[in-house]
Order: C-alpha cells, then structure tokens, then sequence
C-alpha cells in the first residue's frame, strides 16, 4: 500500500500544534499527532487514533472532520502514558467502496503492526471494513458488539448500520470465529434472531443481565479480538448526539468500564466507537464521555500483562471431574493476575492426542463445572473446534 500518510487530513495547526498550550501531565502534550507537514512516527507507538466520516449507511450524517471528541481527550490528565498518535482524519473517497476499501487498508497496516486502532465516529457499518482487514490478514477472530440491537438484516439488504453484522456472517471466506453481544434490549431484537445467535453458538447478553453480572463482561473481552460499540447502546441522559439514542441504555460509569475492560485484555488489537453525530452535540456531553471512553481504555492498556494465553507454569491447575466418571474440564487460575482459562481439547490432522484451546473464563464457570454443570462458554468453544 501507498504511504499511509496519504490517507489522513492533518489536524487544525492552529490548535494541534502547541504542544505549550497543554500542561504536562495532559494527553495533549503527550499524544503524537499528524499536523501540517509533521506525521507521527509509528515505528514504536501501541496505540493509533483516527476518526471517520462515513455515515453512508447510517441515519446519523456528521462532518466529523474537526472531532469534538480529540479536544475533549486533549484535556485529559494521565499519569501513564504509552506510545499514542492521533492520525488525524481520514480523507474520504468519491464512493463509499472507495472509503470502506481505505479504512481496510489502515486496518491492515495498524493491525499487522501490532498498533491498536482507535476508530472514532463513522456509521456502525464500518465494523465490516475493520472485520475485512483481519479476513484479508487471514486471521480467525472474535468480535465483540456494544450494541442494543443485532445489526443482522435480511438477506438481500444492502450493506448498512443495521446489517453490517449479517453481511460479516455470509463473508466467505469466512474468519469469524465467535461473536458476543453486549447489553441488547429485548424489544428491539426479534425472538427469532436471538435463535438465531445461540443456533450459531455465539452469545448475547441482555443489558439488564449485563449489569446483574458485569464482572461477567472481563473474560469476554479477554477473548475478543475486534470491539465494535455503537454508542446508541447508551442512554439518551448521557449520550444523545445519535439519531439512534433512546431512553435506556448503558450509562456513562458503565460505558467507561467497558473500555478498561477492553483496555487490559491482551487479545484486543482494535476498538471502534460509532455512530457518533457529532451535528447534534449541542452540549458537548457525548464528545466529554467519549472521550474519557478512550482515556480508559488507554489507562487499561497500561495495565496488560501479556497473558493472551495461560502461562501454565504460572498457574494453578484445576481438574473438575463430570458426573459421567469420563469426562472432565481443566481450569486454569493465573497466579499473577488471578485470571481464569479452561482447556478446551480438540484434535488437529497432525496429532492424534487432543490439543487443547484456552479460553479465558471467569470463577463463576469453575463454580458451575463444580455443581457438574457444562459451563455455556466450554460448550461454545467445544462446538466450534470439533
């Protein structure tokens, strides 16, 4: 690909480029950004932010050229700061296969370098461009939608914020490996397409059991490659700049733990945050809360350990017998973090013995093997595997 350079607008010099004009503690100081004619060095950075235009297949239509959302960041205090660089804007192309085409290719480019894009704004089909960078990587990965509807379609809609998700399921070749959806609400998802999901052993979670059990989100996002949420899964009260926005919803703490969530697991190498109109934020209270979104998302990543697998070495070992005498799960507990995987046997062409897949779980399915009960996430995963 040509320079990636060429795909983003610098940022307004007039306000980007004094480094002075933050204190030294605040992001802005700390951040690398693309002005003028200086662009950042990407040869060592963890994380790169950029914001996108492309509501094509949104209601939401938002210049979000000048984002609110970066000076809201800007303002931001840390106390640890890793490798961070504000991209800018991407440019957007005549067609929207032009601009779907180019977000892929920075994706691509990120991604393979081991930088986490932080995609700000755009329509939530732009989750389909992101899923395109891995499937063109060859990468078998897990999404995770913050979102309160599936986004699934029908078979012959075009490709949109409210199919994006369908489209990515028919892709072929296919490299979706699970699915999880965060904090739906039950009057906006048919009966037949939550079947649907659990037919295809993916999982969702209701909003209302989500904050019933949200320790329950960690082990999700610790297996989740690709993050998509689409702001409209927030309430109204605390993020109404969406066309989409409604009365219930995640609220602000809610959304920000989330993101730290997402922030600590070492599996996540992408995160975007969609359908953010930026037209109707009048107040700026939307930009404010995502912006801090980031901000913890950031201090989480601080906070990686580098266990996107067991070191079993390091771990204690826990063999749950069923109640068949034959079968039983291996759990395993980190003894640095407290984390919790279990082994999920499976059998590859080369080697007869049984492999075995980790998939990061949580105390509650080590209690439910206990009781002899087949945790759901073991199932999933078996599934999948044979």
């Amino acid at each position: 690909m040509s320079s990636i350079r060429t795909f983003f607008k610098p940022l307004n010099s007039d306000i980007y480029s004094t480094k002075e004009s933050w204190e030294s503690t605040q992001i802005g100081r700390l951040i690398d950004s693309h002005v003028t004619d200086y662009f950042p060095d990407l040869s060592s950075s963890d994380i790169a932010i950029f914001n996108v235009s492309e509501y094509n297949g949104s209601k939401n239509q938002s210049d979000n050229l000048d984002c609110k959302v970066r000076s809201a960041l800007y303002n931001c205090h840390v106390d640890n700061f890793p490798s961070v660089v504000d991209l800018g804007s991407l440019l957007m192309m005549p067609t929207r296969k032009e601009s779907f085409k180019n977000i892929q290719e920075v994706c691509v480019f990120l991604i393979s370098r081991k930088i986490v894009p932080v995609i700000i704004g755009g329509g939530d089909d732009v989750s389909y461009a992101v899923y395109k960078a891995y499937a063109y990587l060859e990468r078998y990965i897990t999404i995770s939608s913050v979102d309160n509807r599936f986004d699934i379609g029908l078979e012959d809609d075009h490709l949109a914020a409210f199919s994006y998700f369908g489209k990515i399921i028919s892709h072929k070749p296919n490299y979706l490996f699970h699915y999880a959806n965060l904090a739906y609400q039950s009057y906006f998802v048919s009966p037949l397409a939550i079947k649907l999901i659990e037919g295809m052993n993916f999982e969702s979670i209701r909003l209302g059991n989500l904050r019933a059990n949200f320790k329950e989100i960690e082990p999700i996002l610790r297996n989740t490659d690709f993050l998509s949420f689409d702001i409209s899964a927030i309430s109204n009260s605390y993020a109404k700049a969406n066309v989409y926005s409604v009365p219930n919803g995640l609220n602000g703490e809610e959304a920000c733990k989330i993101l730290r969530y997402a922030g600590v697991s070492d599996k996540i190498t992408s995160i975007g945050l969609f359908e953010y109109n930026q037209s109707m934020d009048t107040d700026n209270q939307t930009s404010y809360l995502l912006s801090q979104m980031i901000w913890y998302f950031i201090e989480g990543y601080t906070t990686r350990k580098n266990e996107l697998n067991p070191d079993l070495k390091s771990c204690i070992k826990y063999t749950v017998s069923l109640e068949d005498g034959q079968n039983q799960i291996v759990f395993y507990k980190s003894k640095i973090t407290s984390r919790w995987w279990m082994g999920v046997p499976f059998k590859s062409k080369e080697n007869t013995k049984p492999n075995y897949y980790y998939v990061a779980c949580s105390y509650t399915d080590y209690e439910e093997a206990g009781k002899g009960e087949i945790p759901k996430r073991w199932i999933r995963t078996y599934s999948k595997l044979s």
